[in-house]
């Protein structure tokens, strides 16, 4: 007995379906839109940003047929590496750029807890993480951005008011170790530090330097310790 109520169900569904593709436009009620068939509402109010059905055809419940948003309410969303977004905490602050404007400031509002793999243009696997950022700028600073734009983000994933740092360009590894040539007494001497957090630019020492102490920047093969060097000024 239940089997066939379920049959009966499917049977029914199927006609329905079919009653769909055979309905002829000019049969219908009149629309109150006479310039289209059949009037869809869409839950939100927004602009057209996508038509994902260009043409004319029969689909199933659910499909998506147009993407609607608001212009004026956008948020950024960054594919970070999820070795970087375990360093992200929600509220830290962003810059914007490379987008074609002015840089302006942002904040993080969401880290996703799970990741995913994307193949990178080198075509490495990587394990991406969504950040979601907002705006912390007036809506005017960021006016001509619309849906899907290209954004550059660097993301603060710590911050110090007093830090003795120096220059990535002069660490090298010796042995498990970073180290620099420290200036001293007008020769290179190798010196092993320990370094903190970094950047592509500078790096926090923790120790094995002081404040004052002058580096080499980038040391050639050439330069050995003990080896006489003088400093020059930059061109």
């Amino acid at each position: 007995m239940i089997s066939a109520k379920a049959q009966l169900e499917v049977r029914q569904f199927a006609r329905v379906g079919l009653a769909a593709r055979l309905i002829d436009p000019t049969s219908v009620s009149p629309p109150t839109n006479p310039a289209c068939c059949v009037q869809i509402r869409a839950p939100v109010t927004g602009r057209i940003l996508k038509i994902v059905q260009d043409s004319e055809a029969v689909v199933q419940a659910g499909t998506p047929l147009i993407d609607i948003g608001d212009p004026a309410d956008l948020e950024v969303v960054a594919d970070l590496l999820s070795t970087d977004a375990v360093q992200i905490r929600v509220d830290a602050p962003v810059r914007i750029d490379g987008w074609g404007g002015a840089p302006m400031q942002g904040r993080v509002t969401r880290v996703d807890p799970a990741g995913f793999v994307k193949v990178s243009a080198l075509g490495i696997e990587e394990q991406r993480v969504r950040t979601t950022i907002d705006f912390t700028e007036p809506p005017e600073a960021w006016s001509r951005l619309g849906h899907d734009y290209r954004v550059i983000v660097h993301v603060t994933a710590w911050s110090a008011d007093d830090v003795l740092s120096v220059p990535v360009g002069a660490l090298f590894r010796r042995d498990e170790d970073w180290a620099v040539f420290r200036l001293k007494d007008g020769r290179a001497s190798t010196t092993i530090v320990k370094v903190g957090h970094r950047n592509g630019r500078v790096a926090e020492v923790m120790s094995g330097l002081s404040a004052g102490d002058q580096v080499i920047l980038h040391p050639s093969d050439r330069i050995k310790h003990g080896v006489a060097v003088s400093a020059r000024e930059e061109r």
